[in-house]
Formats: structure tokens, C-alpha cells, sequence
């Protein structure tokens, strides 16, 4: 039986084109999720690999559908072995089945990995940078209360501790201590 994994990661993204390659490759049954692959604490993946059977071939996408980390696609492909199971990827070409499919999974998943791994440096080095930059991140300080500026002064001056100031402001204490650092 001809079975296929698709995946996205977000909510906003959607499985179309990985559904219409499946279907044009005749696949019986069709396991579509939306999770991120960092790991396999993925309902369908599960249920596909507890579905997958003797001489079953699995079809992906890409190797990044079925999993982000060379480890965790080594072990998903170590299960699907036991079971008898092929795996074909359709971007990247390969078959399990033959010694050279295996040969280019595991540079695949290698590269797949770094793939990740480059993109979560990028995203790390440009907060860094937007923080250098003086952007600020999470959510806005909503307007401070009239009263703001004489409360902090009592505060300061020792005339009310920091639970009796954010009672008179309304405030949480962390929304207390970020307008505070923020003035």
C-alpha cells in the first residue's frame, strides 16, 4: 500500500501542494498534520507509523517534512525498516529501498538539520540585533495612570513598598517593574 506523510508547521500554512504530489503519485491513505518537525511529538506521524505495514511504502514530500534533525529521521527510518516499510521522497529523489536511497537520506537529513539549525542563528543574531537596534520586544506598556509618577516618587522615597504602589497603579508586578524600567 502506497501511504503518505504531509506536514506543515504553522496553522497559516497549508498542505495543498504536498497533497496534490501525493495524489499524483497514487497514494492509498494519507496521514496530514500541522506541527513543527523539531521532534516527533506528532499525532499523525504516530498514527502513521503505528498504520504503516509489511511491504507498505511510506511517500514524503521532502525529508524536512518528516523530520528536522538527522537523529530523529535515522530513528523514524530505523522504525520503518523493522516494519518492512520503503521510503520514498519525492523533492529529494530517493528510495530506501536501494543502498544508494539510503546513502542519500542520511546527507539529506544532514542538510536538512543545518538547514534548521542556520535558520534559528539567523532569527537568533536578528533579535540580537533589533535589540541593539533599541527595539523592543513583547507586548507594549498600556498607558500609565495619571498617578504613575506620584506613586513611584512614594515608592522610592520609602512612604509604600512595591505591593501597596501596585496596588494604587492597578498593576502587575511585572508591568510595575518594566514601566519602572523603562522611565
Amino acid at each position: 500500500m502506497k501511504i503518505a506523510y504531509c506536514r506543515v508547521s504553522t496553522l497559516e500554512q497549508n498542505t495543498a501542494r504536498q497533497e496534490i504530489a501525493m495524489n499524483e503519485v497514487g497514494v492509498d491513505i494519507m496521514f496530514v498534520e500541522k506541527a513543527s518537525g523539531k521532534n516527533t511529538d506528532r499525532p499523525e506521524l504516530k498514527k502513521m507509523l503505528t498504520y504503516a505495514r509489511n511491504g507498505d511504502i511510506l511517500y514524503i514530500e521532502s525529508i524536512s517534512r518528516l523530520a528536522r534533525s538527522v537523529k530523529d529521521l535515522l530513528n523514524i527510518v530505523e522504525l520503518l525498516k523493522a516494519k518492512n516499510v520503503g521510503l520514498i521522497s519525492l523533492k529529494e529523489n530517493f528510495d530506501t529501498m536501494t543502498p544508494q536511497g539510503k546513502f542519500m537520506l542520511t546527507i539529506f537529513a544532514a542538510l536538512a538539520e543545518l538547514e534548521r539549525e542556520t535558520t534559528l542563528q539567523r532569527q537568533a543574531e536578528g533579535i540580537s540585533a533589533a535589540k541593539m537596534a533599541g527595539l523592543r520586544f513583547g507586548r507594549p506598556i498600556q498607558v500609565l495612570p495619571d498617578n504613575f509618577k506620584a506613586v513611584i516618587s512614594e515608592w522610592k522615597n520609602g512612604k509604600v513598598n512595591a505591593v501597596e504602589a501596585m496596588k494604587k497603579l492597578r498593576m502587575k508586578k511585572t508591568t510595575f517593574y518594566k514601566a519602572i524600567k523603562e522611565m
